[in-house]
């Protein structure tokens, strides 16, 4: 067995470019430079905010960790600018099969459809993402990235908290910012620094995760094994890795997991020659189902790992990080540039509480099933299992990954639904569409800002002057949605961005009674009401929002749209 490297990325954290700051203040400190960290600090980068992400490795993780990436991951990327990078090292729509101790299938998850612009299930080497959401903080003159770095203790002042830094090699750094972030994992210092609790539960039984290089199988197909004699998951990922995953039992100790002869054993009914394989590294870890009591205690936040955890099986562990990232990085841009009050910061927690919470449910619940080690019960999933797949709804209820939980919020940073039919509060679709420059992806029309959409009308006419003067002050996108049929024969104020439907759009808005919608930079609709009532509705946005006052963007804006 010998020890080998991922394929090697082609930005080193020294192409990082070095924030200044001489004088001891920035606008955020971000604690932790994995995957929530790194999308945090290129949101906020991309908004000209000031930002320090400290580190006390030397390096980025690379040994393997998330396997899994879904289709908002993806879109949160896309915002970022970085979303071609990232496909690189993914296998986009990834079947998952889950099968019994006899191999034979108890249900398949093969999303298709694209919804939000991208794959609902990908597989995906995070080391190599990670390298590229390093990378992508070059463009930000207003972000430095500092490794060996590590957070000792912070003092929360009035308008400020005073973080202290301690080096590998002695020295000392004290940094006053208006804001903290934890992103620093599991064991979050700044989680127990916060004071808050993290409750829930840590399964006493342990896993042991093999990825292998060049595999040894060669096929695209991923499988979770619910054998009850060795539990094991069987995972193709990009760059020619497989990912195996076995239980460990409970007379089997960490030293013997360490032996090569023992991983081989663990392969031999997998690969015809395990002695043969290149490992790329193993680890043992055990599965954790747990929620930080607070996310937010005044300037100090956590998110990602440092908030929850969850065991593995719906792959949503990373995916929720990026989700806490992309709800917290705007608002926190929008506050430190002085468009919104503080206020809205308690509105993160408040959003993202029910949906973490929600995916750790559903995991634990999988990992129970996956993991049943008596025979008879055992047999008794599997028949349930079986008359489940000859019921055609539940089939595709299970599929099509229908029992996910997604996002809704019923309050926080949107003016409530009237009604369950409602959109507001749900993510919006992202189909294509035709501008006069091409086709492309909504998002990358609209911006990564705030957009007001109205279905083929002018929001310039629609929109009476206070609520125009407060869009405008936000820098807000104004458009206007036409079949693309009427693109370029119709005219409109040059303010107004004016998109033309392939058919999608109509078909939403065919469902729907509202004509206008608002969107939030994370593409959350915010409000939503027919055009006459389109003003009445932006005022009450703006309370929602904490607006500070209808004024324009005073920083330089990095545009991915």
């Amino acid at each position: 067995m010998r020890d080998v490297e991922f394929p090697a990325v082609t930005h080193e954290p020294a192409d990082v470019p070095q924030l200044d700051t001489a004088g001891g203040r920035v606008d955020v400190v971000v604690v932790g430079a994995g995957p929530v960290g790194l999308t945090l600090a290129n949101i906020l980068g991309a908004r000209g905010i000031q930002v320090l992400v400290v580190d006390e490795r030397a390096a980025l993780i690379d040994y393997p960790r998330g396997v899994g990436i879904d289709d908002e991951s993806l879109r949160t990327f896309q915002s970022i600018g970085l979303a071609t990078q990232v496909q690189r090292h993914t296998i986009p729509n990834q079947i998952l099969r889950f099968v019994n101790g006899k191999g034979r299938l108890l249900a398949e998850i093969a999303p298709s459809g694209q919804d939000f612009g991208w794959p609902k299930r990908s597989g995906f080497v995070q080391p190599l993402v990670d390298a590229e959401l390093l990378a992508g903080l070059v463009r930000h003159a207003s972000v430095e990235v500092a490794w060996q770095l590590r957070m000792e203790s912070y003092e929360p002042g009035g308008d400020a908290v005073t973080v202290r830094l301690q080096g590998t090699g002695g020295e000392a750094r004290e940094v006053r910012a208006r804001y903290l972030v934890g992103c620093d994992g599991g064991r979050s210092s700044t989680r127990q620094l916060l004071g808050t609790t993290f409750e829930g539960t840590t399964s006493s039984t342990r896993w042991v995760v093999v990825d292998i290089e060049n595999d040894p199988l060669g096929s695209p197909n991923s499988y979770v094994g619910a054998d009850p004699a060795r539990p094991f998951a069987s995972i193709s990922i990009a760059h020619g890795i497989r990912r195996f995953e076995f239980m460990v039992m409970a007379e089997e100790t960490d030293e013997q997991v360490e032996r090569p002869e023992f991983l081989h054993r663990l392969l031999a009914p997998f690969v015809p020659r395990p002695a043969e394989v290149h490992i790329i590294r193993h680890r043992v870890y055990t599965h954790h189902s747990r929620i930080a009591g607070t996310f937010r205690k005044g300037r100090v936040l956590i998110a990602g790992d440092a908030a929850h955890l969850m065991p593995v099986w719906q792959g949503q562990g990373y995916n929720s990080g990026i989700r806490d990232a992309m709800n917290l990085g705007w608002k926190l841009a929008a506050v430190v540039a002085g468009h919104c009050g503080e206020d809205l910061l308690g509105t993160y927690d408040a959003e993202r509480r029910g949906h973490a919470k929600a995916m750790i449910d559903l995991s634990t619940t999988v990992g129970r099933i996956i993991s049943i080690r008596s025979r008879p019960l055992a047999w008794l999933r599997d028949r349930v299992a079986g008359a489940a797949s000859l019921l055609p709804s539940l089939k595709r209820y299970i599929v099509e990954m229908r029992f996910k939980p997604m996002p809704r919020y019923e309050s926080g940073a949107i003016v409530p639904a009237a009604s369950p039919q409602s959109p507001v509060g749900r993510l919006f679709i992202q189909p294509q569409v035709e501008t006069l420059e091409g086709t492309v992806l909504l998002d990358d029309a609209l911006g990564a800002w705030f957009a007001v959409l109205c279905w083929n009308n002018d929001p310039t006419a629609i929109l009476d002057d206070e609520a125009l003067h407060m869009w405008r002050g936000l820098g807000a996108r104004l458009v206007a949605i036409v079949p693309k049929e009427q693109l370029g024969r119709t005219t409109f104020p040059p303010e107004v961005l004016v998109v033309g439907d392939l058919g999608r759009l109509k078909t939403w808005f065919d469902t729907h009674t509202e004509s206008v919608v608002f969107l939030r930079p994370d593409r959350c609709v915010a409000a939503a009401s027919i055009a006459q009532e389109a003003s009445e509705v932006s005022r009450k946005l703006a309370n929602a929002l904490v607006l500070s006052g209808p004024r324009r963007a005073t920083v330089e804006v990095t545009d991915h749209g």
